[in-house]
């Protein structure tokens, strides 16, 4: 097929843009500084009881936005395979993008005295995010031709980084400009609704509706949606470089997306460090995302996708042994580059080798909730396992614990490099 037109193009990578502001704002910045603010010791000395158990308060997010993903892998499956078999991803993607940017601007009513909110407004804007992800990512092989997906899909990201990043130094500015206070801090959760809603509209006009599928749908929507998992689950099988791929992709992803959600607790805890170096180290790291998505992008059309992840995850491992040690504010800084370098690269890149490895098929959206219900569940492993070594011991031990993970993903890497070299040969 032939990549569609300018305009569709950057209508699609502006759902970066919107987006990607939940991301940076919610995840990694703003919102673990203002839950630690809310929930930390002088407030609750002994922990915070939910569910008739007292937690850490770190451990509590974990667990709670790990179920978020729970419930994001249980539902792909059924809302991609009704959204590709009646042609309106579109309007899941838009249902999914409300509820998101509905959750974030009601964290504007979380305080200390209202964390199960505050904890659900976290978990549903969570959902909504990646509820719009796996509809946003397969309009990927229906709108480009396999020549330029890395370059489209770092398109993505670079737009989504940029976005984010802009957005970031609003709520920098609230901070600094405002009085001292909480108020900030709930603002720029409001501004991350509204902003996620108004610029979604421009993606929203721009995509295409998709073509209904051709396959019949002979039982209930939800058995439907599951059996659709088990037919793309029969094709990967049958496809040996793309099955050890998705291994790779699932070990590696426990890692990746964890470091990702939890890098700031972890500046908060061990370095202590205040609200305007968090958002200075955030800032840091979306920069250099951006250069990361394109420098990864263009090694993988000198050295191939597969290596250039292999690359990538190795320093990953290096990241998680590097934390475990540091122990200044600097260290913190130059360990957070080295994170949006790889951060960048790694899900541009892996988004885009699972588009070049996937069969040629009309079911696009069934594929990529295959792809995101992999991530989700890696993801959901990911935090447990880090929330419960911190609940037993420090989060160091966490940090230092999803080198497992990395080393798993790299292993399978390897083994799907030579799976693609032995395709190679047979086919001279």
């Amino acid at each position: 097929m032939q990549t569609a037109s300018k305009k569709v193009i950057n209508g699609w990578a502006m759902y970066d843009w919107a987006n990607s502001v939940y991301n940076l704002v919610i995840t990694t910045t703003f919102f673990p500084a203002y839950y630690a603010a809310v929930t930390g010791l002088k407030k609750y000395p002994d922990g915070i009881t939910f569910l008739g158990r007292t937690f850490v308060n770190t451990e509590l997010k974990d667990y709670v936005l790990a179920f978020g993903f729970l419930v994001i892998a249980i539902l792909s499956p059924i809302l991609s395979s009704i959204a590709d078999y009646k042609g309106n991803k579109k309007n899941f993607m838009r249902f999914f993008c409300y509820l998101g940017a509905a959750s974030c601007s009601l964290m504007f009513f979380f305080d200390e005295n209202n964390v199960t909110l505050g904890l659900m407004c976290f978990m549903f804007a969570g959902i909504g995010f990646y509820g719009s992800q796996v509809f946003y990512n397969s309009y990927l092989p229906e709108i480009s031709s396999e020549k330029d997906m890395d370059r489209i899909s770092a398109k993505g990201y670079t737009m989504g980084y940029i976005g984010s990043v802009i957005m970031q130094m609003i709520g920098f500015a609230l901070v600094m400009f405002m009085p001292a206070g909480e108020l900030p801090l709930k603002l720029t959760f409001l501004l991350v609704g509204i902003w996620w809603v108004v610029f979604a509209q421009v993606t929203f006009n721009a995509l295409p509706m998709s073509t209904r599928s051709e396959r019949q749908s002979r039982t209930n929507v939800f058995s439907n949606g599951f059996l659709e998992l088990k037919k793309v689950w029969a094709q990967v099988i049958k496809m040996p470089v793309l099955k050890r791929y998705l291994t790779a992709f699932f070990f590696y992803s426990m890692g990746v997306q964890t470091v990702m959600l939890v890098a700031i607790d972890f500046g908060i805890k061990e370095l202590k460090l205040a609200n305007d170096k968090l958002i200075i180290t955030a800032v840091i790291i979306q920069l250099v995302a951006i250069a990361g998505a394109i420098m990864m992008s263009k090694l993988s059309e000198k050295y191939g996708n597969v290596r250039v992840l292999i690359f990538t995850v190795l320093l990953w491992i290096g990241v998680c042994i590097t934390g475990y040690f540091i122990s200044t504010e600097m260290h913190f800084y130059i360990l957070a580059s080295l994170v949006g370098l790889v951060m960048g690269g790694i899900q541009s890149l892996s988004r885009s080798t699972y588009s070049k490895l996937m069969p040629e098929t009309k079911d696009t959206a069934s594929f990529f909730s295959f792809y995101d219900v992999t991530e989700k569940f890696a993801i959901v492993i990911g935090l447990f396992t880090f929330g419960f070594i911190e609940g037993i011991s420090t989060i160091r031990e966490s940090i230092l614990s999803l080198v497992v993970f990395f080393a798993l993903g790299f292993i399978f890497l390897l083994l799907t490099s030579a799976k693609q070299r032995s395709h190679a040969a047979d086919a001279v």
